[in-house]
């Protein structure tokens, strides 16, 4: 039987004018953009619209931009939203699955998400580091990589985007060490990221503490539908747990691709991205290989899904 997955777009899928269309169309988008201003003490609505891009790029801003332009989409759909067998999100897209599923509210999602970048921010400050995209390595070939340029610093392996395309993050002369070694194992390409810090790695650790003080204050339910986890790549259903593994994903890597295997071995022939971008629908044409796959990112997108 033929099944449907909600995906959510994480970190560096935004751009400028994101979401700027559906604000306009809904007084519910708007409410939902003050409430986030003002939980921030910024205009998130204006610099999501007009940027600058290099402000937008902030982890601070970046994530709480993403999740609400995703929610944004959820709030247009509405009750017209395709029935759906499963929920995931690539690190803090991770959150709006656990809003459409029902574990947090839209609003309990957007506080935990402007705490999360907030800390991770603070983070990057504290613990200057970077990342680097490597492509053509086995993930056995990228921890081997990973170990021998630990002997400059900190380096882990911190998305699995799908077999082949490894992430690697961590201390900038260690990382910058591994992008070498990697080069020399035989990456197709081996590159350093324009990232603000070394996310999912051990250098966000920080981060973590306080995460984990703020999730504790928010109330998080039992999913209406299986969320797939980044940490273990398998659905999980208890609060108890969801509430643990999102504070683990803050330095744990991203296991995409191992997420991917699980929803195709599971029947997943559907696809819907929601909110900005096409990044993970190009990831899962190559490995899922959908039926059908469609990115809800603007109204133009909802029209078409849903016709007046």
């Amino acid at each position: 039987m033929s099944k449907t997955v909600l995906f959510f777009p994480g970190q560096a899928s935004q751009y400028v004018g994101m979401a700027k269309d559906l604000y306009d169309s809904s007084a519910e988008v708007r409410q939902m953009y003050q409430m986030a201003s003002d939980e921030m003490a910024v205009d998130i609505a204006k610099l999501s619209f007009e940027g600058p891009a290099e402000e937008l790029k902030r982890t601070r801003f970046t994530q709480p931009a993403i999740l609400l332009h995703s929610l944004a989409v959820l709030k247009t759909v509405g009750d017209a939203l395709p029935e759906f067998d499963y929920a995931a999100g690539h690190s803090l897209g991770e959150y709006g699955a656990l809003a459409v599923t029902g574990a947090f509210s839209f609003e309990d999602a957007i506080r935990a998400v402007v705490k999360r970048a907030a800390l991770m921010e603070e983070a990057c400050l504290q613990n200057p580091g970077t990342m680097a995209a490597t492509m053509g390595l086995t993930p056995r070939q990228a921890q081997e990589v990973c170990d021998e340029a630990a002997s400059v610093g900190i380096v882990v392996p911190a998305n699995y985007n799908s077999p082949t395309q490894i992430v690697l993050s961590g201390e900038i002369a260690a990382v910058q060490k591994g992008a070498e070694l990697a080069r020399t194992a035989g990456a197709k390409r081996a590159m350093l990221l324009p990232v603000g810090g070394a996310f999912h790695s051990p250098l966000m650790e920080p981060a973590r503490e306080g995460l984990e003080q703020f999730l504790d204050t928010l109330t998080i339910n039992r999913p209406e539908r299986p969320v797939v986890a980044n940490v273990t790549a398998e659905p999980v259903i208890e609060p108890d747990d969801i509430r643990s593994l999102l504070v683990q994903q803050v330095t744990a890597p991203v296991r995409w691709a191992q997420t991917m295997i699980y929803l195709k071995d599971a029947g997943v022939t559907k696809i819907l991205e929601i909110g900005p971008g096409k990044v993970l629908t190009g990831l899962a044409r190559r490995e899922v290989r959908p039926e059908e796959s469609v990115n809800l990112d603007s109204m133009e997108d909802i029209s078409a899904l849903v016709p007046a």
